[in-house]
């Protein structure tokens, strides 16, 4: 099943908000888009334009959604800069293809506990969180996609 950022623009519009999602929104909005990609594998990562580690991550983010959207895989990136300015910036230089949410008041990064930047979690396909990844390490990249792969060789 391949979703459209269409689609997912669709769950969030429901919710009175945009892919860019902020503020009281957000945790809801969060939900609406992880609902619309129940089926799939779903790479979450939060991230903020002064993390070192994410400029690091997003090429490779981008490179593993295009390598991977087809047989299942997506990618929900969640910036915690209070400064949105900041990110879009961010944004303009690693032109991500796959969605950004917004959470500038940290509340999403509250509901999943975040320690430290970035943090993904690797979900699958029946929406439960499989691995956890504090920090970026392209040294560690091979494992990660390993774990993609797996999560995507298991069928819904």
């Amino acid at each position: 099943m391949q979703v459209s950022r269409k689609r997912l623009g669709w769950a969030a519009l429901a919710l009175g908000c945009t892919l860019g999602l902020s503020g009281a929104s957000a945790p809801a909005g969060m939900r609406a888009i992880l609902r619309a990609l129940h089926g799939r594998v779903v790479y979450v990562d939060f991230w903020a334009s002064w993390c070192v580690p994410c400029r690091e991550s997003f090429p490779w983010m981008k490179a593993l959604e295009h390598t991977y959207g087809r047989q299942g895989l997506s990618i929900v990136a969640v910036d915690l800069n209070h400064n949105r300015k900041n990110a879009e910036r961010f944004l303009r230089v690693f032109r991500p293809d796959f969605t950004v949410i917004f959470d500038p008041s940290g509340r999403l990064a509250q509901r999943y506990r975040i320690i430290g930047m970035p943090t993904s979690f690797l979900i699958d396909r029946r929406g439960k969180i499989r691995f956890t990844h504090t920090g970026f390490f392209l040294r560690r990249r091979d494992q990660y996609e390993q774990q993609v792969r797996e999560l995507l060789a298991q069928k819904p």
